[in-house]
C-alpha cells in the first residue's frame, strides 16, 4: 500500500491547504491559504486528502464505502473538522484526524415510546489515524468542535455510534445513555 494512506503524510505541503492546527470544512471547500500553486492544484490536493482520509476511516470502521469524501462534503452541508500537526514531515505536515458533523433527521423515541422527528447536529465520521489514538488528539477534536458549534456534549446525536466511540463519549463527557 502507499505509505501516506498509511501514516496520513501526502507528497505536498498540508500547511498551504489547513494553515491552522484544526481547520474546518464546509461544503465550499476552500484551500488554506494562497501560495505560488495554483486554485487548481490546491483543490485536487484538499480532495486527495478528503478522499484518502474518508478511506482511512471506513476501514477503521469496517464499512463496505467511505461516508466521508470530497463529493459528500461538496453536495451536503457538513462541517469537517481537520486537525494536523504543521512540523511533522519535514515541515510539510500531516493530518492526525476529522471529526464531520451535520444536521440529519432522525426518529427517536420519547418516554412512553411514540416517534419524534428530529433534526439535531449529528456527529456524522470521526477519525483519528490509528497510529495515533490515545494521545489525547480526538478529545482536542471534539472539544474545539463543540466550542465552534456551542453545542453541549449531551445535545449531539451519534446515528449508529461505536463501541469505540461509545467509549470516548463515557471516559471524557460521562455520557454512557443512549436514546434509541
Amino acid at each position: 500500500p502507499h505509505r501516506g494512506f498509511l501514516t496520513m503524510e501526502f507528497p505536498f505541503d498540508i500547511n498551504s491547504l489547513f494553515p491552522e492546527r484544526i481547520s474546518v470544512l464546509d461544503h465550499h471547500l476552500q484551500p488554506g491559504r494562497r501560495t505560488h500553486t495554483s486554485k487548481a492544484t490546491l483543490e485536487n490536493q484538499l480532495a486527495t486528502v478528503l478522499d484518502k482520509m474518508g478511506e482511512a476511516s471506513a476501514k477503521a470502521q469496517q464499512l463496505s464505502a467511505p461516508i466521508t469524501n470530497t463529493l459528500r462534503m461538496q453536495t451536503n452541508q457538513h462541517r469537517l473538522y481537520l486537525l494536523k500537526d504543521g512540523h511533522a514531515n519535514h515541515g510539510k505536515g500531516v493530518t492526525i484526524g476529522f471529526l464531520k458533523v451535520g444536521h440529519k433527521k432522525l426518529f427517536v423515541l420519547d418516554g412512553r415510546g411514540a416517534h419524534i422527528e428530529m433534526e439535531p447536529l449529528c456527529v456524522l465520521d470521526f477519525y483519528v489515524h490509528v497510529s495515533l489514538q490515545r494521545h489525547g488528539y480526538g478529545k482536542e477534536l471534539f472539544d474545539y468542535m463543540i466550542q465552534y458549534e456551542s453545542v453541549k456534549p449531551d445535545h449531539l446525536a451519534i446515528d449508529r455510534p461505536s463501541s469505540k466511540f461509545l467509549c470516548f463519549l463515557r471516559k471524557h463527557y460521562g455520557l454512557a445513555s443512549t436514546i434509541p
